[in-house]
């Protein structure tokens, strides 16, 4: 194992990360010091389960395989539907020897997937299996953050449904939530995607990182202790926290209900991906072209993505990334931030190899993965605001400082991640 200053340098950036949820908490004098060492140490915990057990690596090979096989038993059906529209493989297109590369079709290949693991999930709730999964994540997240139950709750379901549906398991507890476990609540909600997604981002990655169907729906689990601590500095608790049980609110009839529920719910995601996909790449298409007026800058025309490369270069940096990699990095965090994650996947994906490498690419898998950007501002408090109409101007209020601890919490689950000793910390 090699420790070189990539790897120190996220140390510091981590203490800058709290540092700056302090400058802008609510009350500077309660900074809750025992969340602090709680959250840091169930994030070092996850990250060395991950990456130091001697058996994860087999682990990580399995869920490998599970993802592949979900996205396979996805394919079949797109194929089902769509026909040789919904497969890379070649020898299936009518122009047989077409680059495979080519032929992949988000549409086709990504959405299916989606709405299989929503269905899958509803499935899982509904049999007990994932409820008592997260009850175990709540009941950590309660001993080790001092979360009430309600919110441990919550915040234990974002790891794997996403930040609208998370509200409708404590529906019956929603109306009880102070201010600060709102806003808990609401930046939990940004720092972690639904599992749906997730898997989504690794099949998209995989040809330029292939072990991102293993380790990359690790990262919510990872990022949900941090999104609780900097949502808690910005706006501590001031009263005596409420303590719930673990009840929740999301219920089935039957399996068939769950099914066919989980597949609704997953159209409505897709959709929602689909049409933000659309709306922000022709918007990036407009803006890049009407920057290509100006002069050339540093040899290239001046982009979006150029800007925001500019800009996020010294957070890449901090992150542990090699200067001369940080700006192609700090074009994807830009990207993530004032865009979509996806497309900051997408943009991920086709950063030359010259210009990012492998060690590079990991770190921002985890940095960028999470729904902390400024369209999902409007999905979350639409969402938030059909579950609690009376405390609408509240939510509003609270959505933009939900922000910056969101996106900072993925940027501490990069910084953790790259603070490994190099030998221990394989792309």
């Amino acid at each position: 194992m090699i420790y070189t200053l990539e790897n120190a340098r996220p140390l510091a950036a981590i203490v800058l990360i709290v540092l700056v949820a302090w400058a802008f908490s609510e009350n500077r004098r309660k900074f809750p010091f025992l969340l602090t060492l709680g959250a840091l140490a169930v994030q070092a915990t996850f990250v060395l389960l991950l990456f130091a057990l001697p058996n994860s690596q087999a682990a990580l090979t399995g869920v490998n395989a599970a993802v592949d096989g979900l996205a396979s038993a996805s394919d079949k059906g797109a194929q089902f539907v769509f026909g040789y529209l919904s497969t890379s493989d070649a020898t299936l297109y009518p122009s047989p020897g077409a680059d495979a590369d080519r032929l992949f079709i988000f549409g086709f290949r990504v959405l299916p997937l989606i709405l299989v693991i929503s269905a899958l999930s509803a499935l899982l709730w509904h049999w007990g299996i994932l409820k008592w999964i997260t009850r175990g994540f709540g009941f950590l997240f309660e001993k080790t953050m001092q979360l009430g139950g309600a919110s441990a709750l919550a915040a234990a379901v974002n790891i794997f449904v996403g930040m609208v549906e998370s509200p409708i398991v404590i529906r019956a507890y929603l109306d009880k939530l102070t201010r600060a476990e709102l806003v808990l609540r609401m930046g939990g909600g940004l720092a972690t995607v639904a599992g749906s997604t997730m898997v989504a981002y690794a099949i998209s990655l995989q040809p330029v990182l292939p072990t991102a169907a293993a380790r990359r729906p690790a990262a919510p689990v990872i990022s949900a202790p941090a999104g609780i601590l900097l949502a808690r500095i910005m706006i501590p608790e001031e009263g005596e926290r409420t303590q719930y049980d673990y009840a929740s609110d999301l219920k089935y009839e039957s399996s068939m209900d769950a099914i066919t529920t989980g597949v609704r719910d997953g159209v409505m995601v897709a959709v929602n991906v689909a049409s933000f996909l659309i709306v922000f790449v022709a918007f990036v298409w407009i803006i890049n072209n009407l920057l290509s007026l100006a002069p050339p800058v540093d040899g290239g025309p001046l982009t979006l993505q150029r800007i925001f490369g500019y800009f996020f270069a010294p957070v890449a940096y901090m992150l542990g990334l090699p200067w001369g990699e940080a700006q192609a990095a700090g074009g994807v965090l830009g990207t993530k931030l004032f865009l979509t994650e996806f497309l900051a996947f997408f943009d991920l994906r086709d950063v030359p190899a010259d210009q990012l490498g492998e060690r590079g690419r990991m770190i921002m898998t985890y940095a960028i993965c999470g729904f902390a950007n400024v369209a999902s501002i409007g999905i979350m408090t639409g969402g938030m605001t059909a579950l609690m109409p009376e405390r609408r101007s509240e939510i509003l209020g609270l959505a933009w400082k939900a922000l910056l601890p969101g996106f900072m919490a993925t940027l501490m689950t990069a910084s953790v991640v790259a603070a490994l000793p190099m030998g221990l910390v394989s792309p």
